[in-house]
């Protein structure tokens, strides 16, 4: 292990051998605190299906409740229909800083990550509802302060649930790992770190005067954006 490397003690191993962690094998996490943190920090997930077509991956929101992920999109979207009742695989990537060594070879990044794989489940009944709640306040939590959503957007709209008890998280942070030779040379290496911040709200253009923004919206400003908004 690197001395660059925070001392990441994997309190269980890996639920299966398809998940388990091999190149860079000591950045690998997988008890449940640490896969839940990086999934809820994480805005966006990225969602690996076969289709008839053959393999897709697409960039999806998603939500997260105790030990099941929801994903959520338009009863249309082939790629989501093709993930009911049939293996997955969802990825996030929070991704803290470039990492510049003295040789290209050994540069790296600075990143929380987090691999699941499971078969997805069509949800359906009072589950439905609670999921995009979930999906929408994990982006966003407008979910009460919004229009209610109406029975034919609920009905326009897929959600797939994914176990997760196959899940694995890798971490990466600190300094450069440079060739011993090296130290000494002419060459820079550091970090550069990555801080992404959501910005001022921007009422529409089409908003009428005197509707203030939600205090959700408004608690963004200034805020991490690799934090979820919910």
């Amino acid at each position: 292990m690197s001395p660059a490397d925070p001392l990441i003690d994997p309190r269980s191993g890996p639920a299966s051998e398809r998940v388990r962690v091999r190149r860079g094998a000591h950045r690998a996490a997988y008890d449940r605190d640490t896969i839940h943190a990086v999934l809820d920090a994480a805005p966006l997930a990225h969602v690996g299906v076969v289709t008839d077509e053959g393999p897709v991956v697409i960039p999806m929101a998603f939500g997260r409740d105790d030990e099941v992920l929801y994903l959520h999109g338009a009863v249309a979207n082939a790629a989501l229909r093709a993930a009911v009742d049939r293996q997955v695989c969802v990825t996030v990537t929070v991704l803290d800083g470039l990492v510049v060594a003295r040789a290209p070879f050994h540069n790296s990044m600075n990143y929380r990550s987090v691999v699941v794989r499971g078969v997805g489940r069509k949800v359906t009944g009072a589950e439905h509802e609670r999921a995009l709640r979930l999906v929408s306040d994990h982006v966003v939590a407008t979910w009460d302060t919004g229009r209610a959503t109406t029975t034919e957007e609920l009905r326009r709209t897929l959600v797939v649930a994914v176990p997760l008890d196959e899940a694995s998280a890798k971490v990466r942070s600190g300094g450069p790992v440079d060739d011993d030779e090296d130290l000494a040379g002419p060459h820079w290496a550091g970090v550069v770190p990555l801080h992404a911040r959501w910005g001022a709200p921007e009422a529409a253009a089409d908003l009428p005067a005197g509707i203030a923004v939600p205090a959700a919206i408004a608690a963004l400003e200034g805020c991490d954006a690799a934090t979820g908004g919910g």
